[in-house]
This record gives structure tokens, sequence and C-alpha cells, in this order.
């Protein structure tokens, strides 16, 4: 399992959901984490983050895999957001369950908006250690009303959302460990602002890929090109 640095004691999980980001701030993220990955990575395989943002009718998603069988999907409706994480070796993980079923009452309190995603065969949803969801009408992020495992962290949820900081350094630090290269912050900072993309902006995080190459990652994702406005 690929693990960063020790987050901090303010670090965001289903115990601190204080330090969430809101919903918009949040899709913007991941189509940053989206696109930033398209171009340390042109294999789809071997990306560790994506975003469709045509998943549906008003819905787009953004997702993570790792390759070792964690992975999480965060659901954009009309509605809010709809998160669900898998941590595979967390207390809380569906496969610690007898019948590969969610932790109990994990989904106690789910809004009615959100039940659909939470059928959804795309997300995976028998391999589960966490889930949170907030509506646009919510002040607050929500989960379930359950009882925590006894562990440091219970549902993996800790480890699992540290990129949602929306701090440039904690991918930096993803993309030393996994891709074995040092991006400057200040790079990393230009996508985190949706800065367009240009062929000088791609060659910053790598000189083997040019902006013509991304033509469908750009549209799948969302990110605004060199014309955007």
């Amino acid at each position: 399992m690929l693990q960063m640095e020790s987050p901090a004691l303010d670090a965001i999980s289903t115990k601190n959901l204080n330090s969430m980001p809101e919903v918009l701030a949040l899709k913007k993220l991941l189509q940053s984490l989206a696109m930033l990955d398209a171009i340390m990575s042109p294999e789809w395989d071997e990306r560790f983050y994506s975003f469709n943002s045509n998943w549906g009718d008003n819905e787009q998603m953004g997702s993570m895999r790792n390759g070792c069988g964690d992975d999480f999907f965060v659901l954009f409706t009309q509605d809010g957001c709809f998160v669900k994480g898998f941590d595979h070796e967390s207390a809380m993980s569906s496969w610690s369950t007898d019948g590969q079923v969610p932790w109990p009452d994990l989904l106690k309190g789910l809004p009615s908006e959100f039940i659909a995603a939470s059928k959804e065969p795309a997300f995976s949803m028998d391999n589960i250690s966490f889930c949170i969801w907030k509506l646009h009408t919510a002040d607050f992020w929500g989960k379930g009303d359950f009882e925590f495992a006894v562990d440091e962290d219970p549902d993996g949820s800790e480890y699992l959302l540290e990129i949602f900081d929306c701090n440039p350094e904690t991918y930096r630090v993803f993309a030393l460990e996994y891709y074995e290269v040092d991006l400057d912050v200040a790079t990393i900072a230009k996508f985190y602002n949706h800065l367009p993309l240009t062929d000088e902006l791609v060659k910053e995080v790598n000189s083997e890929v040019t902006l013509k190459q991304l033509d469908k990652d750009i549209l799948e994702i969302g990110y605004p090109g060199v014309d955007a406005t």
C-alpha cells in the first residue's frame, strides 16, 4: 500500500469532516489531479486519478484507484456530492464483515438524493470502508450514524482523503513516491488554480508529452484548455 507522509493532527477523515473542502473546490481539485496524472502517465491504466466530466446527465465523477485494491469514487450531482471510499486493509473494510457488506449503519441517514449512487455498480459498493456526502442545501459534510472500530484510522479515510487537503505539496509527495518524479510545487499550484493548459505548462510536468496528445483527456476531464477564458 502506498503511504504518504504522516498526516497533520487536523487531517481530513470521517472523524474530522470540518476540514473537507467545499463541493465546488473538491470538483476542481479532482479535475486538477486527473489532468496532472494524464500528463504524468500517458497510459491510462497506470494512472492514479481520473475524472469524467460527462459521467451522466448533469453528473461528473472523480475517482482514485491505487492498484493495490483501494479506491474512492466522488460523484457530483445537481443535489450535491457523494463520496465512497475503500481501504481494503482497514478495520471497517467490507472485506472484514460477514457477507462482504458495509460496516453496520455506515449508510444510516444517507439522504434519499444519494440512494441511487449507493447502488451504482461502477462504484464497487461491495468494496467499501467509508462513505460521506454533502447536499448543496446542507452546511456540513455528513456520514452515517455508526460506531467506529477501535483503530487509529479505522476506515482508511485519513489515508485515502489526505489528497483532499488542496495542498500542492501533498501531490508532490505522491508523485515522488508513485512516479518517482519530483515536480515543482509552483507547477502543481498552477494546475490546482486551473491555469489553462499550454505546451509550456505540460512540459513542466512531462517533457515527453505535448498539448495535442492530451485532447481527449482534456475533453473528458473538463479541464480548461489554452483558449479558456
